[in-house]
């Protein structure tokens, strides 16, 4: 039996079925070893050495792996084709004692039975400079998540965490967000002319500048009543007519950032919705009395390039349904980004047979959405042009000049497929309008004058989709790293969303302010994008990545040292309260944590006791306000979840077995001197006597 070694168990059917009888494939389900968790595994003296250990929650995988390898004639590892999967796969080799030279590597862009069969064909030895790259990211993020990160605890609060690319990820939402409040609205004004040609045709023309092109600004009421008194009785006259054929050459097959992207502009899917979406629809879907069908090529890429049997397939499918004039004389070819990893194909359907309705009845809203989006978009990129009859035409009047402009459809081409919706622009007439017939030395009628009022507005917050692509222009991180940078970001409590935009917290705000203060670089957006760089250069074979590394940590002790030894602080002093740490007697103070705020002794490290406080469940914001003491003992109280219910017991259980099921207060019944608990009602809160017995009840301020 033959061992196939693959990384998610989502597509370990698809890929089974595949390779049929003879070979059993295991999924890892990503990563097995790392470095060591709570320490900095990284020896920086010793030629910054890293120390792998299996992850606690893959052992019992690791043992299942080692069992089925001793018993497999030949081990072929079929990690995803990148730099993490190639990274993974020579943690297997490590582990199952495979040579460093053996041909065991096997990769494939598409989970389809070609693909997999013709991978069968070409093993391969790890390529070490793929794995190095990895290693170089992996103990630069270890460096910086590990050191940086007690200086965000020490300074703000703790439980911070600082990475090398969510922080200056972070960053540009925050400056984003303080050139929005800096941002001073300036008045402007728009002005149009409404004429008539000889013919009687009513048109808008706009007012560009003045004769000779000197450009014309109008800020204010007055300066639009200078140009009407100039105006006034003047000739309208057409000065030029220029009349085109345009073209619109069809967009780029998805690349990861621009999938993402469009399923938000288009679909409305969040970044998590479409890497789930998009993930599933490469490991395979179910559909009747095939099993599991992979529907598109691998999702991670930042390459545009399609290999020749997929455009081959696309000019044939576009020939055949739409007709050769929506083939381009030759195959559409588009360029990648200098940094692009080109092994990879975009993203596409593995097969245009496949169309979108054909699958329709089997796929869920969002995987249908998704896969008619990436299938349009794959093969309007192989159509022709979309072409235009454009006019411009230029009208002068008194020294004064404007113009309309119009485009009219001559043949549709990709658009037939798939458009990009474009974006309105309230200064200029609709450019998709049709311009009367005008002629030179057409003198034109007249009507109104139409002016109206604006502000320039600041730039917009980011969404999830602009930030991916910000951060791909910028060159910081890389497809595999979008949307786990952005949802860790979500997860930490650094950035919000407002609507569809995404805001800074103050805690994101503080965060940055800090980290800019005594780690410029690693927050400098330049400095991040040419590490990417640089990493692309391990890559290629031409860095030592342990060099790379010296180089970023060279005098950065020396900052985290004078980072903690600085006296400024953002942290907000502790909050005193009245109880007592039943450990040692000191008044407790509230602290804020991950998970919101607790009781803690002031004597930690001598001290560690600590209580939780009401409503401290990670999803609920915390109560600022403790529970009082314990009715029977004095002790702090608590809130207790399991399974089946919600209670308050006191910290001292077992000496003390005080529970209740409402929040007690810290109240006595006037009637009989038991403890009044809250209770919610129709008109709010209010208190009520926990002796059954009596029927006190005490209205409370619900304003």
């Amino acid at each position: 039996m033959k061992l196939v070694i693959i990384e998610g168990f989502g597509k370990l059917e698809t890929v089974q079925k595949y390779l049929g009888k003879g070979y059993k494939v295991f999924a890892t389900g990503g990563h097995v070893r790392d470095l060591m968790p709570k320490r900095l595994s990284v020896d920086v003296k010793n030629d910054f050495q890293p120390t792998y250990v299996v992850m606690d929650d893959k052992k019992s995988v690791v043992e299942s792996l080692k069992k089925v390898a001793e018993s497999s004639e030949q081990i072929l590892l079929a990690t995803d084709p990148d730099r993490e999967g190639e990274a993974i796969s020579w943690h297997v080799a490590t582990l199952l004692d495979i040579p460093k030279d053996a041909a065991v590597r096997i990769e494939f862009n598409e989970i389809s039975k070609n693909a997999i069969q013709n991978a069968l064909k070409k093993p391969r030895a790890i390529d070490k400079n793929l794995v190095d790259a990895q290693q170089a990211r992996r103990v630069l993020d270890r460096l910086v998540g590990y050191k940086v990160s007690p200086v965000l605890c020490q300074k703000i609060q703790s439980n911070l965490s600082a990475g090398r690319v969510q922080s200056v990820t972070l960053r540009l939402v925050v400056d984003r967000e303080r050139e929005i409040q800096a941002f001073v609205a300036e008045e402007y004004w728009n002005f149009f002319v409404l004429l008539s040609s000889p013919a009687g045709e009513k048109y808008k023309a706009a007012l560009v500048g003045k004769s000779g092109g000197d450009k014309i600004k109008l800020s204010s009421e007055d300066d639009v009543n200078k140009v009407k008194s100039d105006l006034n009785g003047a000739d309208y006259v057409v000065q030029n007519v220029k009349r085109s054929i345009t073209k619109a050459h069809p967009y780029a097959p998805f690349i990861t950032s621009t999938m993402q992207q469009d399923a938000l502009n288009k679909l409305n899917m969040s970044l998590r919705q479409t890497s789930s979406a998009a993930q599933q629809l490469y490991e395979g879907v179910e559909l009747p009395g095939e099993g599991k069908v992979a529907l598109i090529t691998y999702i991670r890429t930042d390459s545009t390039r399609v290999s020749a049997e997929a455009i081959s397939a696309a000019r044939e499918y576009i020939g055949n349904k739409f007709g050769n004039e929506y083939l381009p004389d030759k195959p559409n070819y588009y360029a990648s980004k200098k940094s692009a990893q080109d092994a990879h194909e975009a993203i596409r359907p593995i097969s245009l047979e496949r169309t979108p309705e054909s699958v329709k009845p089997h796929l869920n809203k969002n995987l249908y959405a998704l896969y008619n989006l990436i299938y349009k978009r794959f093969l309007a990129s192989q159509m022709s042009d979309a072409t235009y009859n454009s006019v411009s035409v230029d009208i002068s009047a008194n020294g004064y000049d404007f113009r309309i402009s119009g485009r009219t459809p001559v043949f549709d081409g990709f658009t037939k497929v798939y458009a990009v919706a474009e974006k309105q622009n309230d200064d200029k007439p609709d450019e998709r309008s049709t311009v009367p017939e005008l002629n030179i030395g057409d003198k034109q009628k007249f009507i109104d004058y139409d002016c109206e009022q604006k502000f320039t507005k600041p730039p917009a917050r980011y969404t999830e989709a602009s930030l991916v692509k910000a951060m791909e222009e910028k060159g910081i991180g890389r497809p595999a790293t979008y949307t786990p940078t952005v949802t860790l970001l979500f997860s930490r409590k650094y950035i919000e969303k407002s609507g569809r935009a995404i805001a800074p917290t103050e805690l994101g705000c503080n965060v940055t302010d800090m980290l800019v203060k005594y780690f410029p670089e690693i927050m400098d957006v330049g400095f991040t994008a040419n590490m990417e760089t640089e990493l692309d250069g391990i890559e290629d074979g031409g860095m030592r990545w342990q060099s790379t590394v010296a180089k970023f940590y060279e005098g950065f002790e020396d900052k985290i040292r004078a980072a903690k030894d600085d006296e400024y602080t953002l942290k907000a002093p502790d909050e005193q309260t009245d109880f007592v740490c039943e450990k040692c007697g000191a008044k407790m103070v509230i602290k804020t944590g991950r998970f919101g705020k607790f009781l803690a002794c002031p004597n930690y490290p001598k001290c560690k006791n600590i209580v939780n406080l009401e409503g401290n469940d990670g999803d609920k914001k915390a109560d600022d306000i403790p529970l009082p003491p314990c009715p029977k003992c004095g002790k702090p109280l608590k809130k207790i979840t399991t399974r089946k219910a919600t209670f308050y017991g006191c910290s001292g259980y077992p000496d003390c077995d005080f529970t209740s099921s409402d929040p007690p207060s810290d109240q006595k019944c006037p009637t009989c001197g038991a403890y009044l608990v809250v209770k919610t009602g129709k008109n709010g809160k209010y208190l009520k006597c926990s002796n059954k017995s009596c029927k006190y009840k005490q209205n409370v301020d619900n304003g």
